[in-house]
């Protein structure tokens, strides 16, 4: 198996989700393209340009580079997702889905020529080293990342585990930038997590939706109802970057009744408008049997929670504007990141593929994802969080705009409050990562409020101090 990484950075988790690998797409895109004739001026200033370099670049250049390279701009200049896959690259987003890859645990993007770290994967070197959304990586080892493309940056950061790379990062508010060692490794993503925090209430933590992350969760589940009935869950999908479509359609259903909408997507040809519903066809993936009929009675009517912050993407938002939409959960949090869009493999040949952007995503009640992401109904603050660095889609340059909501009434339930005041001094190193679902966890601590009927506090007023009393259940 490879463990090399390379598009979108070390890791492929929100590029996945609703990912549709799609062999008929191809009939479709020729279909399509018949229809619409090649523009024929601006292929012959192509031509132009490619004869230019040919006879007059300073060094020879390879006509294979040169296509490629013109691919990948093509593509790249649409929104931040779409993405001409090369042969690494393709093989990788297929094994990236088996929750095993190597490389340092960190999805990034592209902005203003710098790495821009979207979010640390929990239990990688980058999570343990402190890494956080928004950070920029302006030199790797001694060299500027600046003039890179983004795959050319992430090849540098590639490599065998136990060796290591230094990486040079600015984070907004520090007046200087800093350097931190990491060691590559194999990462394997636990992508479930669960544990009883006390009796009668359990926590549930998705890192990432994986092929298998639906049946991990059943028996995370089960193993929690065998230490009795529970009072309360909260389900955790906090810096959950993304990753199957069926899964998180598989994991709504898990709380949903039988058979209603968790998600639509609508793009412009018929293959890219579709609803999925918390059935089995639309959650299975290669599989015959449904891994949610031995489900305890008790998960579809316990009270529940869903915390989501701005690393909650793609996958973890569709969960969590199920639960909202149809009532279910009680999200609680800060606004999510926002990406709402669908791409689709198209396969080229020779083992290469381009990823293109084919739909956006809405919730039950017809509400955008894009761009905008999740609006929790009570917005609690994460303290852990860089004030001054959160990054969402709608900050990346080229995102796709949100187009139109298609609600035909407003949110379900939803009544956000306005956040809390942040802070204004951002340390100047990585600080030790926050351990989730525990005392020093203070969303963790105000959805267990909201649980139990106790005040819940929007913001933590400081490390001694009270917690204001902001809400009551």
């Amino acid at each position: 198996m490879s463990h090399k990484i390379k598009q979108i950075g070390l890791l492929l988790a929100w590029e996945l989700t609703g990912v549709l690998l799609s062999l008929n797409f191809s009939a479709v895109a020729q279909r399509e393209a018949a229809r619409f004739p090649l523009p024929v001026d601006e292929l012959r200033s192509f031509a132009e340009v490619f004869g230019a370099i040919k006879s007059g670049y300073v060094e020879p250049v390879e006509d294979k580079k040169l296509i490629t390279e013109a691919i990948n701009g093509m593509l790249s200049g649409l929104d931040p997702h779409s993405a001409y896959l090369d042969q690494d690259s393709f093989r990788e987003l297929q094994v990236g889905t088996q929750g095993e890859f190597g490389g340092l645990g960190i999805e990034v993007g592209m902005e203003d020529g710098f790495v821009k770290v979207v979010s640390p994967i929990e239990d990688t070197p980058a999570h343990r080293a402190g890494l956080k959304p928004g950070d920029l990586i302006i030199r790797l080892d001694d060299t500027p990342v600046k003039g890179l493309n983004l795959n050319e940056a992430v090849k540098r950061m590639r490599g065998k585990p136990k060796t290591s790379i230094r990486l040079t990062i600015v984070r907004k508010g520090n007046q200087k930038p800093f350097e931190v060692t990491l060691t590559r490794d194999i990462i394997r993503v636990q992508s479930v997590k669960s544990k009883i925090v006390e009796p009668g209430y359990g926590w549930v933590r998705v890192s990432q939706f994986q092929e298998h992350t639906g049946e991990n969760m059943v028996k995370h589940l089960d193993a929690l109802y065998k230490q009795g009935p529970l009072k309360g869950l909260v389900l955790d999908l906090r810096n959950d970057p993304g990753g199957l479509l069926n899964g998180a359609v598989g994991i709504a259903a898990a709380f949903l009744p039988a058979k209603v909408l968790v998600v639509s997507t609508d793009g412009r040809t018929e293959d890219a408008k579709r609803k999925f519903i918390s059935s089995p066809e639309d959650y299975l993936r290669g599989s015959k049997t449904d891994y949610l009929k031995g489900l305890p009675a008790g998960v579809k009517t316990v009270p529940m929670v869903v915390l989501v912050n701005g690393g909650s993407a793609s996958a973890s938002e569709i969960v969590a504007g199920a639960l909202q939409d149809h009532k279910r959960a009680t999200v609680i949090g800060t606004q999510t990141f926002g990406k709402g869009s669908v791409q689709t493999i198209l396969p080229l040949g020779n083992n290469t593929a381009i990823k293109l952007t084919t739909a956006r995503y809405y919730t039950p009640s017809g509400r955008s994802i894009q761009a905008k992401g999740i609006v929790p109904d009570v917005v609690v603050d994460d303290p852990s969080a860089s004030p001054l660095a959160r990054v969402r889609e709608a900050d990346l340059e080229k995102h796709l705009s949100n187009g139109e909501d298609k609600a035909a009434k407003p949110p379900a339930g939803a009544k956000p409050r306005a956040a809390a005041p942040k802070p204004a001094v951002q340390e100047d190193a990585p600080a030790a990562p926050l351990e989730f679902a525990s005392e020093k966890d203070f969303q963790f601590r105000q959805a267990m409020n909201f649980l139990k009927g106790l005040p819940v506090a929007q913001a933590q007023q400081s490390a001694e101090g009270p917690e204001p009393q902001a809400k009551k259940n």
